[in-house]
Parts: structure tokens; sequence; C-alpha cells
């Protein structure tokens, strides 16, 4: 075993999350380490769709123009498909007042966006260690996080910090090692992802359809060389997986070819990526900290995938974290760490508790369909608050809009 040295602050976990929390730490003058178990670029399953306001963290990282450059491509609103086939339909721009940092979302191969902002990590000083997998969390003398071990192809490492952030998902290491991680009963779901080619009627809208057995998602992401191909993600209960115990590729091909309104639109479609299978979904952290430890993006908390934004809330989430990380780092003493990290959960709260609300209702509505059925008939008729739905799930609306007792009665009207 090596001593690799020390640092102020090591991620571990290299996606949007961590290359977030590496950057915006950096930016703040920071010595900082990111680890990842993977060589970039990698796959990841994932819906890969980025909310309009998630533009302006992009822009910030200096990644914005190069996606908007003809990487990826563009979203203009979503549309949902209720099991009773009604559809509730909200665009970005809208009458509503609110305007996000850029009118449309994008779509973008995580193999691309990842590699993408990893580079600009490192472009701020970040130093990253790729095919290196956190076995331990290391701990001082008064029982305190203060590193990490590691593995690589060269060995076995310690690597020494005096804060360790945990943005390595759904099944985090320093979670779990923390004594953080908590796995919710409800809603238990998994997902099928894979990319296909000339899906037909594919426009600038992400769809959703809903069904009795599970929800697809489809919407149209580029690929980094200007070709764009359909991202299909399919969430379907555990217990169903489950059951049927077939492969991947069969859950989602059989899925897709059991509800007409979707099979004839693949008729023509080639599958050009294997399925992935990622999940059970429906975690939480018990709390976002720990002594000398910060949870961020998937690790911390994970509901269900519906709503799409979740590289919008990794992105965010690195950017809150920052200047609570710089206080952690600097603090003279245990009870001033201990301070601040307990205000790094108010500030979670603050920052993202109206939209994990509105999420829970959400998933709710897709759980119930008699529910979710009722709200396209209403949806359908009131448009405006169709595109008031939209723009929050888009993260530029507050949720508060959506969440007043006058606005939620429109939803039983």
């Amino acid at each position: 075993m090596s001593d690799g040295g020390r640092w102020q602050v090591i991620v571990v976990g290299g996606g949007p999350a961590g290359t977030s929390a590496a950057w915006h730490c950096a930016q703040a003058g920071l010595a900082v380490c990111l680890v990842d178990r993977a060589r970039f670029p990698r796959n990841k399953p994932c819906a890969e769709y980025v909310s309009p306001e998630g533009s302006r963290i992009l822009d910030r990282m200096g990644a914005l123009s190069v996606l908007e450059r003809g990487a990826a491509t563009y979203l203009t609103g979503m549309v949902v498909h209720a099991p009773s086939g009604g559809r509730i339909h909200g665009e970005f721009v809208a009458q509503h007042g609110y305007r996000a940092f850029r009118d449309r979302g994008l779509g973008i191969r995580r193999e691309y966006l990842d590699a993408l902002l990893l580079s600009r990590a490192r472009e701020a000083g970040v130093t990253v260690l790729e095919d290196t997998r956190v076995t331990q969390l290391l701990h001082d003398a008064h029982g305190a996080v203060n590193g990490v071990e590691t593995l690589s192809p060269h060995g076995t490492q310690s690597l020494h910090a005096p804060l360790v952030i945990g943005a390595d998902g759904l099944n985090s290491v320093v979670a779990n090692r923390a004594g953080l991680a908590h796995r919710s009963r409800y809603p238990r779901r998994v997902a099928y992802v894979a990319h296909y080619r000339d899906v037909a009627r594919m426009g600038t809208l992400g769809e959703m359809h809903v069904t009795t057995d599970g929800y697809v998602g489809l919407a149209q992401v580029g690929d980094g060389a200007g070709a764009s191909l359909t991202n299909v993600a399919l969430v379907i209960p555990t217990s169903s997986a489950r059951t049927t115990r077939r492969s991947p590729e069969d859950t989602l091909t059989t899925w897709l070819s059991a509800h007409p309104q979707l099979a004839e639109r693949f008729a023509s479609a080639e599958r050009v990526t294997p399925v992935r299978a990622v999940g059970p979904f429906a975690s939480r952290a018990r709390r976002a900290w720990a002594p000398g430890v910060m949870l961020t993006g998937d690790a911390a908390d994970f509901l269900d995938p519906f709503t799409g934004e979740g590289i919008y809330a990794a992105l965010a989430g690195g950017e809150l974290l920052a200047p609570l990380a710089h206080a952690v780092v600097h603090a003279t003493s245990a009870d001033a760490r201990q301070q601040t990290l307990a205000s790094y959960e108010r500030a979670r709260q603050k920052t993202f508790g109206g939209k994990w609300r509105l999420e829970r209702l959400i998933a709710l509505a897709v759980a119930w369909p008699p529910l979710l059925n009722h709200a396209a008939r209403v949806l359908s008729r009131d448009r405006d608050l169709a595109d008031l739905l939209i723009g929050a799930t888009g993260d530029f609306v507050p949720p508060s809009a959506v969440l007043t007792p006058r606005t939620l009665l429109r939803f039983l009207s």
C-alpha cells in the first residue's frame, strides 16, 4: 500500500454530480482529486436529458458552447401519454412568464457528456484518477472520515483529505461505508435503456408513455458528433422484472411489441447499443453528510426517473456544495466543521425541497393510473397549467408555483 498524499477534497464519482462538485470546489480554490472506477469515455444508462435550466451550469463550466455547436439535440417540451390515451403536452416557452437560461432542453449521450465535463474539471486543476475503485473510507482518531483507500491496476493506495464527497450514484460506496445509505420500499423500479435509429415520428418533444405495467421515455439525443439517435428508457416494477426473468434485450423488445401504439413506431427501427439495466430506484440517504463526508447527486437521493431532471440535480448539487465544502476544509475546529456540514442538509432542503415534493406527487400519479388519467383530462383542457407543470419539471418554474392550493385545485376541476 502506498500513500497518495493529501488533498483538501476527494470526489468519488466522475459523472455530472462528481465533475460539477470537483469543478466548483476547484473554482473555490480547493485542491481536488476525483476518482472513478471507470475509464472514460464510458457508457451509462440514463435518460440523457438536460433540462433548460441545466444549461446555466453547463455554460458556467465552459461546456455549453460545445454542446450547442451540434453535439446535442434540442427538446422544446414534453408530452405525456396517459394509460387512457389522454395527452399532457407542455412547452418550455409559454405564457406563464418564467424563462430558463435557455428556451430548450438538451439531449446528449452520457458517453460524450461525461467525458466533456471531466475534461473541464481537469482544466480547472482537478487531478483525475480513472480506473480507480474506492474500497474503504479512512478515519482519523476521532472517527471522522479523512480519506479513501483505492484499488487500481497500479495497486492499493491511500488518499487523504479532510473532506470526501460521495458522488458515486445509486449504490454509493461512500454512502454505504459512511452508514448513510437507506433504500425505500416504494416505488421499487428498474430501468432498461438503449439507443435506436429510425424510430418513427420522433420530433423535438420528449415523450413519456405511461401504461398500467410501466412507462417508457423517448427522446432524441446527440452522439457528440452531429448525429442523433433515440434514447429509449423503459421503467417497470422490480417485481415484474423478477417474475419474467428475461434478459434486458428481451424485456425491452417484448414490452415495446406488446403496446401497439409503440410497436408500429419501432417496426423499422434498429437498436444500435446494448440494453443496459439500472436500479432498483427509490433510494435516499438518511442524511447527506457525516463527519468528513458530503453526498451529492444520486448518492444522496433518487426517487424515480420519470421527471428526467437527474442531470440538472447533479450539476446543481455540485454548485450548491462548493462554498460549504470550502468552509468545512478551512474550519478551525471540529464543532465548526460539524455545524457547516449540518447547514449543508438545510441548504439542500431549501434548494431541492419543493422539487422533491413535486416529484412525489408525480410519482403517485404514475403509480395510480386513474389519477394520471384524470390529470391528462384536466391538462388537455388547460394548456397554461400543462406548460407550468412542464416548466417546473424543467427546473426554471419554481415548484411553489405549482404547489399552491389554488393551482392544485385546478388539477381537481
